[in-house]
């Protein structure tokens, strides 16, 4: 097992370069002796031996005389043939002698035996940064570097790592190569899919370390412990306001469009994130998932649910500054100032009538309208307000009957 969990480096003493696995130095251009060398006329590489020239040759020519009887496969090298027959013929003569891996090349075992050693021999020179494969810290530098060689060839993104071209390009074809079998998902991204199948398992590996909410995203967790920073990085460029998250300095600039993608499917109202879809939503169907443990009261959105349970532990945090009222939730204490300095926010569009509470706007208008929504389940007669309603109820229980039609103009008069 010592053979394969160490990977002896070699460094050139006269230019301090190290190459593993020993094969490498072979194929490193002898630069630094007076040996007589073979240079390809094309680029600057050197060989110290004619063979390997014209083996490098091919590159240039893209001459590919090793041809695969099996598929249409061709390659430069003999080598790589064989590598590639054992593709075809299963066979994985490297082994790991920690688990059931195979592989067809050793340096791929070497590699992969890495995993258990935890060995990561590849350093970045700008950074910290370590990895167990050289192409893998080659790709990295190209961070530091600013290089992007891989360009999409429909819009102008650019990518440091082929595969990230690859994932990207699946954008323009709409392909989604990676499916859930649980549900009928489909995601361009294996790591996407990945981050799905934790919604069905539950799993969520990702723990805040400050308080004890987890999450399945390792991106979700990070948004949140700025919370508990207090960081806001994302500001808007029209006014002042800043956010913890990106999509949610992106529902803040819909208040400055005016956009509201999110439309009720029941009614014309629209929104200008899902979050106020939902509550809404819950006004047609009835639903009311928020309930109180205290009793049988539920309500259609959580902020409902708090102010009413500060009811039975008698809470009013909200404190008026200029008398002794107090209130369980902000909301109520904002409405009670308006009796202080006469404001009146809400104003009817066909009358000069204005209101302190927005629900006083909405009954005075039902005048204009003439609409009644609060009808009489005994008799025919209906109302614009509730407490007409509550009120034309008690004539039937004092009357101790349910068939007469109430005379519901004297009423009126008399209220």
């Amino acid at each position: 097992m010592d053979s394969y969990t160490t990977e002896k480096t070699f460094t050139l003493e006269v230019c301090g370069v190290d190459l593993s696995p020993k094969s490498e130095i072979k194929h490193h251009p002898i630069r630094h002796t007076e040996e007589e060398t073979y240079t390809c006329e094309i680029c600057d590489a050197v060989f110290s031996q004619k063979s390997n020239l014209l083996t490098h040759m091919v590159t240039h020519t893209i001459q590919k005389p090793y041809k695969c009887e099996i598929c249409d496969a061709t390659f430069a090298r003999k080598w790589s043939l064989k590598v590639h027959i054992k593709i075809h013929t299963g066979e994985k003569p490297y082994k790991c002698v920690i688990c059931d891996a195979a592989f067809c090349q050793k340096k791929d075992l070497q590699i992969h035996i890495r995993k258990h050693t935890g060995e990561k021999p590849y350093e970045c020179g700008f950074c910290e940064a370590a990895f167990s494969h050289r192409t893998t810290l080659l790709q990295h530098i190209r961070i530091h570097k600013g290089e992007k060689p891989y360009k999409c060839a429909i819009c102008d993104a650019a990518f440091t790592q082929k595969s990230g071209l690859h994932s990207h390009l699946r954008k323009h074809t709409g392909e989604k190569p990676y499916k859930c079998e649980i549900c009928d998902a489909a995601f361009s991204m294996k790591n996407s899919l990945q981050r799905h199948i934790r919604i069905h398992t539950g799993e969520k590996p990702y723990e805040c370390g400050i308080c004890e909410a987890a999450f399945s995203h390792r991106t979700t967790l990070l948004e949140h412990i700025r919370i508990h920073k207090g960081e806001k990085p994302y500001k808007c460029e029209i006014c002042d306001a800043a956010f913890s998250q990106k999509n949610g300095l992106h529902s803040h600039l819909r208040i400055h469009t005016g956009e509201k993608p999110y439309k009720c499917e029941f009614c014309d109202a629209a929104f200008t994130n899902k979050s106020g879809l939902q509550p809404h939503v819950r006004k047609h169907t009835g639903e009311k998932p928020y309930k109180c443990e205290i009793c049988n009261a539920a309500f259609s959105q959580n902020n409902g649910l708090q102010v009413h349970i500060k009811k039975h532990i008698g809470e009013k945090p909200y404190k008026c500054g200029i008398c002794d009222a107090a209130f369980p939730h902000k909301s109520g204490l904002q409405v009670h100032i308006r009796k202080h300095t006469g404001e009146k926010p809400y104003k009817c569009e066909k009358c000069d009538a204005a209101f302190i509470h927005k629900s006083g706007l909405q009954v005075h208008i039902r005048k204009h309208t003439g609409e009644k929504p609060y009808k009489c389940e005994v008799c025919d007669a209906d109302f614009s307000r509730k407490n007409q309603l509550q009120t034309h109820m008690v004539l039937h229980t004092r009357s101790h009957t349910s068939t007469t039609k109430c005379d519901t103009d004297d009423f009126m008069l008399s209220m």
